[in-house]
């Protein structure tokens, strides 16, 4: 009998073999992926943001960043309360082709967390977010050195998210490397 997911926790992974539970792999994961897309519910319309990200294990947390005004923030009643939001990140490995159509496949990692969005209204909280994003995606350039550190005045021009961590998930398929017909799916751009 298959199973009802519609009845398990969101966070449950359906293949199993391919889930991974060690908590040190997903913090080093949501610290190396480039961008992820945060999931929220506005008036009962879904709305995903693409976006560059930070996690922060000392609130557990993730942060994003994006202007003040826009369709992430668009219900900001809701977002100074919290909302349901889920954050997705992954990555694609190769293609793995197969003598069957349906068994095509393709390598892949990723973590997903269920949490709750806020919009972070506290300036000293939203300078650190915005600087840890700035650490990250720029870690050989130092403020007051590299370049201005943020002021005041920026951090009223843009709006800082908090996706707080209730629970993750993650998943990865790899396969030895000398796959029969393996190829990387080119990225045109």
């Amino acid at each position: 009998m298959p199973k009802d997911y519609g009845t398990l926790p969101a966070h449950e992974v359906r293949r199993r073999d391919r889930a991974v539970t060690d908590d040190a792999w997903i913090k080093e994961y949501l610290n190396k992926a480039p961008y992820g897309a945060l999931a929220t519910v506005d008036n009962g319309q879904p709305f995903i943001n693409s976006n560059l990200f930070v996690y922060d294990e000392e609130t557990h947390a993730v942060y994003i960043h994006t202007a003040r005004v826009g369709r992430t923030q668009a219900n900001i009643d809701a977002l100074e309360q919290g909302v349901p939001a889920c954050f997705s990140t992954f990555s694609m490995g190769r293609m793995l082709p197969a003598d069957e159509a349906l068994e095509f496949s393709v390598e892949y990692e990723g973590v997903t967390i269920f949490g709750t969005a806020t919009k972070v209204s506290e300036p000293k909280l939203a300078e650190h977010a915005l600087q840890l994003l700035l650490d990250k995606y720029a870690p050989h350039l130092r403020p007051g050195k590299d370049y201005r550190p943020i002021t005041a005045d920026e951090l009223k021009r843009t709006a800082v998210f908090k996706v707080s961590v209730d629970e993750w998930s993650a998943k990865k398929k790899e396969v030895e490397d000398d796959f029969p017909g393996a190829f990387v799916f080119p990225i045109e751009g």
